[in-house]
């Protein structure tokens, strides 16, 4: 790949999803997505972090996955409806929110995958994350609001005279051609529908359908397009996706997939 974010590193990446929370951690009360969470990924030797971004009601991108706070303090209300203030005392004695702006500065060798969960999100995390575009990955299951975080880094780069846009993966929007153009066995179609994108990160089964194939890795690599998988978490998973020819595999467990991919 010739983007920063996939240099210097060997594949296959694992990428620590939503950072690292150990079975030790998580009884003491450490949650996904926390300054917690991303420093022990970082501890433990991942060099890529996959995590999700919201704006909360004063306008400041957090790291957090879900639409609202239930799942994982308990309160009801959506990240939209409290201040950054107010999640730092829900999180406090769960690991610590971790702002975009935190993330990029206090891990400055942390190479990051962002995944836009929120319209309202696309603009600012675009904003943040344009003079840090050489170590971030952004993505979203939406292709407008991916198009859209791509936009606004692209035009703060081309103000600021930086010429390196992020690394982007397709929304499901791109994928869903991708697959159809795998199936009709169409690499012309293959090659428009992965047009300016950099890897495919799925899972290797929706329901039924199985995604992840021989045939769609070796499509996605005539087109130097990585393919990482997400959630793998049992070790013989991950080797048997990585000998399939899985360039990543994006897991809750990084300490263990740095063990059984060594």
């Amino acid at each position: 790949m010739t983007h920063p974010w996939f240099e210097g590193v060997a594949t296959p990446r694992v990428l620590a999803h939503r950072g690292l929370v150990t079975p030790d951690a998580a009884r003491a009360g450490i949650v996904e997505n926390s300054f917690a969470a991303v420093a022990a990924a970082h501890s433990a030797g991942a060099h890529y972090v996959e995590s999700d971004c919201h704006r909360t009601a004063d306008g400041v991108v957090v790291l957090f996955h879900d639409d609202d706070l239930s799942r994982v303090t308990g309160d009801p209300r959506r990240i939209s409806d409290v201040t950054v203030r107010e999640l730092e005392h829900l999180m406090a004695a769960r690991g610590g929110i971790i702002t975009l702006a935190q993330a990029l500065n206090a891990f400055p060798t942390v190479r990051f995958n962002l995944d836009v969960k929120a319209t309202d999100a696309a603009t600012a995390v675009g904003t943040a994350i344009a003079p840090f575009a050489d170590r971030v990955l952004v993505t979203s299951f939406s292709d407008e609001r991916r198009r859209a975080a791509l936009g606004a880094a692209r035009a703060v780069g081309e103000a600021s005279g930086r010429s390196i846009r992020p690394a982007t993966s397709g929304g499901r929007g791109t994928i869903g051609r991708v697959l159809a153009a795998v199936s009709a066995r169409s690499d012309r179609l293959v090659a428009r529908a992965l047009a300016g994108v950099d890897a495919l990160q799925v899972p290797e089964r929706q329901g039924r359908l199985r995604i992840v194939t021989p045939r769609l890795v070796a499509a996605a690599h005539r087109h130097d397009v990585e393919v990482h998988v997400w959630t793998v978490n049992a070790p013989d998973d991950m080797v048997r996706l990585v000998e399939m020819g899985v360039d990543g595999i994006v897991t809750d467990r990084a300490d263990v997939a740095l063990a059984a991919l060594a």
